[in-house]
């Protein structure tokens, strides 16, 4: 097999293709032959140091595939079985094959194509927590989401839409307003020349929003902290300009008692219960129409430093899928 591996952490240049001897899968395992990988700015944060991983290690944590083999307590799935996963528990998805936990895996929808889902169940399952089970966004409410042009923002604008919400997407520059618009945004700020607040405000006939779900991080600390209406909850979920400052109980309580939180997708899939119920709410999304994916990026397996380089520079937009 082929794996994408890092040895220290650092720039794209310690991106490393290797082949390796993968093992018969354990009793509770499969094995998987890869057909797409998705990749997300996990991996950056991985490769990066960000996120702490034990070193030498694979990257990527979501992936499409068909079974190629079972071990003997493995009852879900047989040989030849088109299959899917997102959300750990180890890295390793940016490879042509690995062995899987059973427990963590899903059963491909036959109405989704392997790109679609390697594209967008990460994704999709992150949007479904932060907007049903984070803070469970309501018919009519008004919600800003930064990085709207991204993978996970497009999805957002799409989900809120189906919910009723009005969406209030933040981006950089017309292209990327512009895609989020046609993306369920109602409005879109551009943030290269909006002064996000003061648009919030003025949309929100000056009273904020009740939720702000921000995964830039330092940059847009600020503007999240001002656009929140009183009580409203900052839903920290992704550092992509590093990690916001700390911030003093004291001054949630006089912007208007305030609420804050870092979750992630980890946490809210923990138990197979939580990951299948998860996962199977994107589907019935994407098989009702009220979801798409934009895949604006396709790499091939050797080409991993230009697509890291690119995701961290913000040349992307949409979604981005590695082919083994």
């Amino acid at each position: 097999m082929k794996a994408v591996r890092i040895h220290s952490t650092g720039g794209p240049e310690v991106l490393q293709i290797e082949n390796l001897e993968l093992p018969q899968p354990a009793a509770s395992e499969v094995r998987i032959r890869h057909t797409a990988i998705g990749f997300n700015f996990q991996d950056i944060y991985t490769r990066s140091g960000q996120y702490v991983a034990p070193l030498p290690t694979g990257l990527g944590t979501e992936a499409v595939g068909v079974v190629e083999s079972i071990g003997s307590e493995v009852k879900d799935f047989k040989v030849g079985d088109r299959v899917c996963y997102a959300s750990g528990p180890v890295l390793g998805a940016c490879a042509t094959h690995r062995n899987y936990p059973a427990t963590r895996l899903l059963h491909a929808p036959a109405h989704m194509q392997d790109e679609q889902i390697a594209a967008s169940l990460l994704k999709g399952m992150t949007v479904e927590y932060l907007m049903h089970r984070c803070y469970p966004v309501q018919k009519g409410q008004y919600v800003l989401m930064h990085a709207a042009a991204g993978g996970v923002g497009l999805l957002a604008g799409q989900w809120g839409k189906h919910l009723g919400a009005h969406m209030i997407g933040v981006a950089a520059g017309p292209e990327k307003v512009k895609l989020a618009l046609a993306n369920g945004y109602e409005y879109c700020l551009d943030r290269l020349k909006d002064d996000i607040p003061a648009r919030v405000k003025e949309i929100t006939n000056g009273a904020g929003v009740p939720v702000v779900y921000d995964s830039v991080g330092k940059n847009s600390f600020d503007q999240s902290l001002n656009s929140l209406a009183p009580r409203g909850y900052f839903v920290s979920f992704g550092t992509t300009t590093g990690a916001p400052p700390p911030i003093p109980a004291s001054t949630l309580q006089k912007m208007g008692s305030l609420y804050f939180t870092r979750p992630t997708l980890v946490t809210y899939t923990s138990s197979t219960e939580e990951l299948r119920h998860s996962a199977q709410a994107v589907f019935d999304l994407f098989a009702k129409g009220a979801l798409k994916i934009t895949i604006n990026q396709r790499y091939a397996m050797q080409d991993i430093a230009k697509a890291h380089a690119e995701l961290e520079s913000g040349k992307t937009s949409g979604s981005s899928v590695i082919i083994p």
